[in-house]
């Protein structure tokens, strides 16, 4: 059976009082608590959505892991070690991969890029082949290469241009005699497609076979400067360095596609942490609210505090009468804020009302029960604070009316 002082408060909460101006002022409240959750919720669910949908670009041009060497650029991988890779459990392909700044001209035009050189399994880890939007994907067979539109739009390079190559020149790496004065290699290309993933990678990346820079790179053929792979969801990082690093006779270090974007995931934290604190601080501020209509309730209902006295209610059992009631208007207002913001989610989910300005896109949301938790946990945890504040002092004053 519940206590007395939950029953007063439960009959506050839903009572009117005799004076209009409180019961506005407690509506109000109320109104504020429930757009405050929901607007949290709903912040929280656009910012996910976006940041999955920023996400998606890299992850489909980054590998689940890359095995790289611990020191250096480079490192030696058999062919057997190579095949070896695929019989562990969890790892579903592995391609090696060369990686190295290299400066491009074309028709007058120079731009500093990076060359990623790569073996015909490489789509096997990253379908790439889906992002080619114009021309075809490598050949393996030549000196073709693959440029980012951003690329290719600042050289000025069309594809299959047979009239103009595209030049990829670095620095030679071995010491040269007296006679050869020429610091640098260079390979002529043919451009045979362009691909589109967003403006950051398409103005960084120019994919060619890896025999190509092996050659301009003067590396020997099972030189690599890492291996991508593909894994399967449930295995961890930890099980995977347990399990390639006895096979490599170099030490080797495994990175996620995480570690690979560092920058990105940190300022995708930082800025989701700003949006929580700035949206937990507008409901600290609707919470005040809160604290202005207990006064008011407690100014309001002295002459009953008294009765209650008289009859042989304590003043701890008073002051807890207006605690739970503010308890109350912030849980039932945290959930019905909850069932508002979460109906406009999948609302904009599933039925889009909201599109990005200028384009056809649907503005992306993320409802995750997880953010459900951290508005409610927020607003417990402030409106525990402002009703006790409110609160503050009150069975002191009820031991005065006793006295």
């Amino acid at each position: 059976m519940a206590p007395y002082s939950l029953k007063i408060a439960l009959r506050y909460f839903f009572s009117k009082s005799s004076q209009t101006v409180i019961n506005r002022i407690n509506g109000f409240a109320f109104f504020m608590v429930v757009v405050a959750t929901a607007s949290l919720f709903v912040v929280l669910s656009a910012f996910g959505g976006l940041k999955d949908f920023g996400l998606s670009f890299s992850e489909s041009f980054d590998p689940d892991y890359e095995i790289q060497p611990q020191r250096g650029k480079f490192f030696h991988v058999s062919d057997n070690t190579l095949s070896k890779l695929t019989t562990f459990r969890g790892i579903i392909a592995a391609a090696p991969q060369i990686e190295e700044k290299v400066f491009l001209s074309y028709n007058e035009k120079n731009q500093v890029a990076y060359l990623k050189a790569v073996d015909q399994n490489y789509t096997t880890v990253v379908p790439l082949e889906d992002l080619i939007t114009l021309g075809d994907w490598l050949s393996f067979d030549g000196a073709d290469v693959v440029l980012g539109f951003g690329l290719a739009g600042n050289l000025g390079v069309g594809v299959y241009d047979y009239t103009t190559f595209l030049n990829l020149t670095v620095p030679k790496k071995k010491k040269q005699s007296l006679l050869n004065q020429n610091p640098f290699n260079q390979v002529s290309s043919i451009v045979v497609g362009l691909y589109q993933i967003n403006e950051e990678l398409d103005k960084k990346f120019v994919f060619s076979r890896l025999e190509l820079a092996q050659n301009l790179l003067e590396l020997d053929p099972q030189q690599y400067s890492s291996l991508v792979l593909k894994t399967d969801p449930s295995i961890t990082q930890e099980e995977l360095s347990e399990a390639l690093v006895p096979l490599f006779d170099t030490p080797i270090k495994i990175v996620s596609r995480a570690e690979q974007n560092a920058a990105l995931y940190k300022m995708l934290n930082v800025e989701h942490l700003a949006i929580y604190f700035i949206f937990s601080l507008v409901m600290l501020i609707a919470l005040f609210n809160v604290v202005g209509a207990l006064i008011m309730m407690i100014l309001d209902k002295q002459k009953q505090m008294k009765i209650l006295l008289s009859i042989g209610a304590t003043p701890q059992k008073i002051h807890s009468i207006f605690f739970l009631l503010g308890i109350l208007i912030c849980s039932i207002g945290g959930l019905i804020g909850l069932v508002i913001g979460s109906v406009l989610v999948l609302a904009q989910y599933h039925f889009p009302f909201i599109y990005v300005p200028g384009t056809s896109l649907s503005y992306p949301v993320l409802f995750q029960v997880e953010n459900l938790l951290i508005v409610m946990a927020t607003l417990m945890v402030l409106g525990l604070l402002s009703t006790a504040w409110a609160t503050r002092g009150l069975d002191r004053k009820m031991m005065d009316y006793t006295g």
